[in-house]
């Protein structure tokens, strides 16, 4: 229960102290790109860390947990694969709807009967989200 605990505290730790500093303007002198790509790095770097100190008990462990490295089970990856899948697919498209619907908006202030054109741009650019959900409704079925 404890190392729970920690996992859970060490995570959110690691997403809202950027934010924070964000907010005092700690940061300020560095572009927004940089802190965004540097919490990033913290925040998948501290969850493959925390993964990997949960594996080294079950490795110690021995044959007691053969079917499941420290309580990481095919079920739990299962569950990291469908909200990656979810959530880059839905930055994706939310990168790719900003794109399109931004020209679509500039074409349309220059001719109105491009209308039609630059919904289906937008609509393409909406699947991507949409294949992500499918995709990850298609691997939670499998559990």
């Amino acid at each position: 229960m404890g190392f729970e605990m920690f996992s859970a505290a060490a995570i959110v730790a690691v997403l809202l102290t950027p934010l924070y500093l964000i907010y005092r303007r700690h940061t300020a002198k560095k572009p927004v790109k940089t802190r965004l790509i540097m919490q990033i790095i913290a925040f998948f770097g501290v969850g493959a860390a925390l993964v990997g100190l949960n594996m080294t008990g079950a490795f110690a462990a021995g044959e007691e947990t053969a079917g499941a490295l420290g309580g990481v089970t095919d079920v739990s990856f299962g569950m990291i694969a469908a909200a990656l899948a979810t959530g880059l697919s839905g930055i994706g498209g939310g990168i790719a709807v900003s794109a399109s619907a931004s020209a679509a908006l500039g074409a349309l202030s220059e001719n109105e009967k491009m209308f039609g054109k630059a919904l289906i741009f937008v609509g393409l650019a909406e699947g991507i989200a949409l294949y992500g959900m499918i995709i990850s409704f298609m691997i939670l079925s499998r559990f």
